[in-house]
This record gives C-alpha cells, structure tokens and sequence, in this order.
C-alpha cells in the first residue's frame, strides 16, 4: 500500500518537474531598458517592428513560396504555387484550404502590409455564404498569436519600474498634514506612523517599485526623444542592408515620427522633472514581451455581431491612479485613463460579419482609422492597429452611408473553391483520407469539377481570344473550355495542348485569364452545399466489393433535385465522360505498350544508313556496325512501324526522300559534323523514333477488339478461372494490370475495373 511519504515524494517530484519544463513566466520577464538596447543591437531587424511588419513576417514563415511558377518554363507566367497549408491547415481543428487564386491574392495583400501607408485601412474579407471566412479568419489569428509568443515573433512593449525611495528624497518627500502627523505620532508613535502611511499608499512597508505597464503596448525604443533616435540607432546598428532600409524605406518611418502613448510621456517627463538626469529616468524603463491572448483581449480582440456594446469605454486603475498621485503629489500630471482601443494597439481588431452590433463598431472605427486616434475625455489615444473584418455580399449596403469610408477599405475576395484538387483536399479533410481508396482514378476529381463546374463563367472572352479552334480538344475539353480553366486556375498547363497554343499562353494572356476569374466563386454550389452532395453520392455508392466509377457519378448526377441541376452547364457531363474514357483509355494503351528502346533505336539507325544506299547493296552501317542488305522488304519492315502498313509505294517513296534530304542537309553536315552531336540526339533521329513509338502504341487496343479471349482473361483476372486461359494471354494480362498499378496508381482491384469499364463500353472503338 502507498504511504503518505511515498505519495508526498511523487507530488514533489510532479511539481519539480513543472518547474523545471515550464519557462513561460522567465520569457515574459520585464528586462531593464539598457538591456533592452543590447537585443535591439544584436537583432534590429526583429525588435523594430510594428503590428504590420509583424503580421507581414507571420506570414512569410508560415507560407511556403516555392521557386517555380506555374509554367514548367519558369520564367514564362509569374503566378506561384503557394503552400498555405502551415498556415491555415497544419495544427488547425478546421481547416482551411487555399486554392491557388485566393493564395496569390492573399499573398499580394500582405506584401502591401509592410508599407506605412497601408496602416489606415481596414481589411474586409469579402464573399458569398459558405465559403469559409469565418474558419479563415479564425485560423489567422490563432496562427499570428502562437507565431506572436514564440522567440521568432517576440516583440516588446513599455513597463516602467517607479523606484520609490529614489523618488522620496528629502526635498521632495510624500506630506501630510500636520494635524494628520500629529493625530497619528501621539497614537501610534512616529515609527508607526511612517509604516503605516507607507502601507497605505503603496501597498506594503518594503515595496520597492509601482510598476506601471504601458496600456498602448509600446515599443520602449519610442520612448527615446524623437531628436535622438536617429543618432542613437546609427550608433547602436552596424551598417548593413537593414540599417540602409531603417534610415531610408517608408515602411520605417514610424520609428522616427511616432510618439509613445500620453500616459508614458506624462511618465517619462515627470521622471525627468524629478530626476533631472535622462540615464536615472531610463533606469525605471523596463521592455517585456508583449504577450498576445485573444481571450482576454489582450493584443487580439474580435467581435461577432451578437456581442453587446460595452457600457464603459473608458477604463482607469484607480489603485493604481492614487499611488501615482500619492508619489508625484499631483493629481492631474499623469492620468491613467485609457480606452479598450489601447488594449489592441500595435494588435489586431477583427469584426466577424458586418451586421447587428458590429456595424456600430465599424462606424465606430471610421475615425479611427482616417486619423489613427481615438478621444477619451481630454486624451488623445493613438490607435496603430491591424482592422479586419468579415462581410458577406448583402451586409455591404451596412457602410454606404460612409462614402469617405470605402477609400479605407481594402478588399479581398473569398470566393468558392476554383480549383479542383483543393475541393478534393475538403472532402478527403472532412470524410478522411480512406474515401480515396473508394474510388477508381481520377472519378473523384470529376466530382469536385462538377462541383466548380457551377461556380465559374460558361464563357470567357480571353480563352476564346486564345484558343481559337476548341473543337481541336474535344477528347479533352469541353466546347466553352470550362476544363481547361480549371486546369488553369490549379496552376496546372495541360500536357494535351498543343505546342501552339502553349507558346502563345504568355505572361499577358494569362492575365486576362486570371483577371476573369475576379467575378468566378461568388455563385454556384456552396461549400457546405458540395460537402452535403458528397455525402449522399459517396454514402450511395461506396461499397467494399466494388468502387466507385464514373458510371456512378454520371448517375448520381442525372438524379439530382432540378435547383442543383440547373447550376450544372448543358454538354458538361458529357464532355466531362468523354474527357475521362478517352483518359482511361490513354491509361490502357500505354500500358499494354511493351517496348526495347533499345531494339527501336538500331532500327532507325540502320533505315537511316539504308535509305542512303541503293537498294540490293549490302553495306556496314556506320551508327551500329551491323551489315545490312538494303531491299524493299527490309525497308518495308521498318516502316510497317513508322506510318502505316497499307501505305503505297509512292508515299514509302516520298519517305524515303524526306529521310534523305533531312540527312544530307541538316543531320550530317550540321548536327554531327559540326555541333559534334551524336546521331540519337538529332532532329531526324528523335522524329522519327516518336513516330515509331507512336504506331506501335496505335496497335497495342489490337487484342481488346479482335481477341475475345483476351477480353475474357481481363474479366477474369484475380480469380480461379484466370489459371484457365493461355499462358501468353495471362502475361499480356497480368503486365498490362501490373504497368496500371505502377504508372497511374490503380489498385489490382481498380485495375481489372477500369479494364472491364474500357471493353464494356467499347472505348476502343469509341476513339478508334
């Protein structure tokens, strides 16, 4: 049984343990004002920033901006894949997902945060219902407040330390009355008397300080005089870039023109007064962590529209107020007197929806944010904060009575999700990541563009000034191109346009693509409406013997209720199959397609050392060091592999002259003889190897439609009766289920499906 000692060692080894894991309490520890100065020294960069670069430097450690743009090419199209996933999804119970627009018109926005004139504006995150502002606001501040209290985001504010015995020298010592003295010397005793008083003013006999923070939350190097700064930073900063950028960038003019708060500077000047000496009254100045804590509103503070007005904006410390009287024997030099607004400064104020109570408070914020001051009584309060705010479409009306207004605001759009693979990241979020081993390939992406399908534009001017033949892409797209805007709109150039039209997709017609995108997401099928459709589509159709193919989907959306229906384009869903069995099609060709790159290289080789020879000569040639016999049937034989076998003898003619044209003028005279290349690495070698490997995957559909034993093997394959069928046949099989597998990620489950959905619906001789 446990003894009451051995329990007591277990609590004390507890507690040591606390003690020793949790520095939360040293981190947040005020440090004098000289030591302050030596962090600024050693780290300028992070120690002079206000609220904006802050929040500018959050963001730039959460977001991943990778190097490449969107086009393979790099420098062609400037719109990047950013990863927002650290900041809006790692860590977060909700997440929120960026598609790759929102993320670049995100990013934008918070480039503009590091510039001083973006400091009298509100932020309004603007858009339709469903869409997700609420789970993104939310996730934003919580980031900022962790990346706030960690050593990376660490920024200081004023607390000053009012050394009371230095204070009460004998010239200026706390009075009393004499009657008061008298009254207490004969009752108590003089020694009495002084504790006593002591003990009333300042709360205990040995208090050594009052410490009064800084209700602003001010950075303490502002309490340096202004005329000063510049000298004293030049000599605390060595010169490098960053000191370059301090004396000479916008972005750092409030360390130069800002003052601190009334109750600092009402501090800072009696000090002096009393003091007489700078060095003594910066010995009382002390830097501590400006601690972020939304819940107590401490730096962060948001509100929803259901919270109630507060009955008192004006907020004081009376205790507080009467020790300073009581040491500066003057009632009215420093006024302790401060708005909520206070609390917030150098932090963050975030309204949730424009409506109810909240648009009291942003009326409340328009002078505030025109001239970054707030009045309480006869105060002047600086306000330097970062202003947000939520507003769906029909709340905007809320501020049009405050024209002067909209030149404060800066909007952001927050549409629905454009792009397919963040929609699927949603539903993989939601329904977890089992539900993709529910599907075959590919079907669940054509769900999520079903879903975006409904929220983009059916036509598009720019696209149509782009592409001026889309009947071109009809086994990829459909007529009004709406799937190749998604591709887009995911940071992704389709590999099937043609070279064409990728050439001509410069940085300008991009652009207008994306320009167009502005007026996309704003209506269409919810988020909440997609999440809801999901459910009744995967909870219909998944089911462990069997997965969900496309057939589903295109059953499931032919039973839709009429409203959602209607959202849906006419044409796209056919489009949308055709696009997917020529796709699954493509799969299957390519991996029946078996093939020795090796043998396909020395045939060409040796037809291009043939074609430069008569026929019924025997030469040696000169790429593989073979013999060969030119005849018109070993001609022949290679190019049964390069066009066609039923082609004339005057097309094999016309060949032959090309090959020999491209080889006597271009090939040897120029490639090999004078850029030194070797022959694999010509125009005329790389031509005609595509052409080869071409034909052959043209002939590979060969056994789906003449052969019905082949069919039946795939049917079944993974079974007893598969053990039945030709031993060539099984391999053909079992290669072809193998290279689905590897190449495109089927299961052997998906595999046989989806080669059984290609034979059961004809899909050779649908594309034939």
């Amino acid at each position: 049984m446990e003894t009451h000692a051995s329990k007591k060692i277990s609590v004390d080894q507890t507690l040591e343990l606390l003690d020793k894991n949790m520095t939360d309490y040293q981190r947040l520890k005020p440090v004098p004002f000289e030591e302050f100065l030596s962090i600024l020294n050693a780290k300028p960069s992070q120690i002079l920033r206000n609220i904006f670069q802050a929040f500018h430097d959050m963001i730039k450690t959460y977001v991943v901006e990778p190097e490449e743009t969107i086009s393979e090419e790099g420098d062609q199209l400037s719109f990047t894949n950013y990863d927002c996933s650290k900041l809006f999804v790692e860590g977060s119970e909700n997440p929120f997902f960026t598609d790759m627009l929102f993320a670049n018109r995100f990013m934008k926005q918070m480039e503009y945060l590091r510039h001083g004139a973006q400091q009298n504006r509100i932020y309004i995150f603007y858009g339709p219902h469903g869409c997700g502002k609420s789970t993104f606001l939310n996730n934003l501040l919580k980031k900022f407040e962790q990346y706030a209290n960690t050593e990376e985001g660490l920024r200081y504010e004023i607390v000053w330390r009012l050394n009371i015995k230095k204070l009460q020298d004998k010239e200026k010592s706390l009075t009393v009355s004499a009657f008061e003295k008298l009254i207490h010397y004969v009752e108590k005793g003089e020694d009495t008397f002084k504790q006593g008083t002591n003990e009333k003013i300042f709360g205990s006999a040995d208090a050594e300080y009052i410490e009064i923070p800084c209700v602003s939350h001010d950075n303490p190097f502002l309490a340096i005089p202004k005329d000063q700064r510049r000298i004293v930073l030049d000599e605390l900063i060595k010169n490098d870039e960053f000191k370059w950028r301090l004396f000479t960038e916008k972005e750092y003019e409030w360390v130069f023109k800002e003052e601190v708060c009334t109750i600092c500077s009402s501090i800072y000047h009696s000090l002096l007064e009393r003091l007489g000496n700078p060095s003594e009254v910066y010995k009382m100045l002390y830097a501590r962590p400006y601690y972020f804590n939304r819940r107590i509103g401490n730096g962060i503070s948001v509100f929803n529209p259901g919270d109630s007005p507060l009955k008192q904006n004006v907020l004081s410390n009376e205790i507080l107020q009467n020790r300073i009287n009581s040491l500066f024997q003057d009632s009215n030099i420093i006024s302790y007197l401060y708005s909520r607004f206070a609390k917030i400064n150098n932090g963050i104020y975030a309204l949730m929806d424009i409506k109810s109570h909240n648009i009291e408070r942003m009326v409340e914020l328009h002078n505030i944010i025109s001239e970054g001051l707030h009045k309480v009584e006869d105060i002047e309060e600086r306000v330097d904060s970062l202003f947000f705010a939520l507003m769906n479409p029909e709340d905007k009306r809320s501020i049009r009575d405050f024209p002067s207004f909209e030149d404060r605001i800066q909007y952001i759009d927050i549409p629905y999700i454009l792009d397919m693979k963040t929609e699927v990241k949603i539903f993989i979020n939601i329904f977890g990541r089992h539900i993709e081993g529910g599907f075959l390939p590919m079907v669940l992406e054509n769900f999520a563009r079903v879903i975006i399908c409904t929220r983009i534009g059916k036509k598009s001017q720019a696209l149509a000034e782009w592409i001026k033949d889309p009947a071109k892409y009809k086994n990829f797209c459909d007529d009004q191109l709406m799937l190749l805007k998604m591709e887009l709109f995911s940071g992704n150039i389709p590999k099937w346009l043609e070279e064409e039209d990728i050439k001509s997709l410069d940085n300008k017609m991009l652009k207008k693509i994306i320009a167009e995108s502005e007026i996309y997401g704003k209506e269409g099928l919810s988020g909440r409406d997609s999440i809801k459709l999901f459910d009744q589509f995967y909870s219909k159709y998944a089911k462990e013997d069997r997965l969900v193919n496309m057939s589903d989907l295109c059953t499931f959306i032919n039973k839709l209720d009429d409203t959602a229906k209607r959202m849906i384009p006419p044409g796209f869903m056919d489009s949308l199959l055709r696009m997917y069995d020529y796709s699954v099609l493509q799969q299957v060709k390519e991996s029946l397609y078996y093939y020795n790159e090796e043998q396909i290289a020395k045939d060409i080789k040796n037809y291009i050392s043939a074609v430069t020879n008569e026929i019924d000569s025997v030469v040696k040639c000169i790429f593989t060091k073979e013999e060969i016999h030119v005849t018109e049937a070993f001609l022949e034989s290679i190019e049964n592999r390069l066009i066609s076998s039923n082609m004339d003898k005057k097309r094999r003619d016309e060949i032959r002259k090309d090959v020999l044209k491209e080889y006597t003028t271009r090939t040897l005279t120029h490639e090999i003889m004078i850029e030194e290349k070797n022959i694999t690495e010509t125009r005329l070698f790389e031509s005609l190897y595509d052409r080869y490997v071409h034909n052959l995957k043209k002939r590979v559909l060969e056994p789906f439609i003449e052969n019905e034993n082949f069919r039946n093997a795939i049917k079944d394959f993974d079974t007893e009766k598969f053990k039945t069928h030709d031993k060539r046949i099984k391999k053909d099989v079992k290669f072809l289920v193998d290279n689905l597998c590897k190449k495109f990620g089927y299961t052997i489950q998906g595999a046989n499906e989806a080669c059984i959905y290609v034979i059961d619906n004809d899909l050779a001789n649908k594309f034939k």
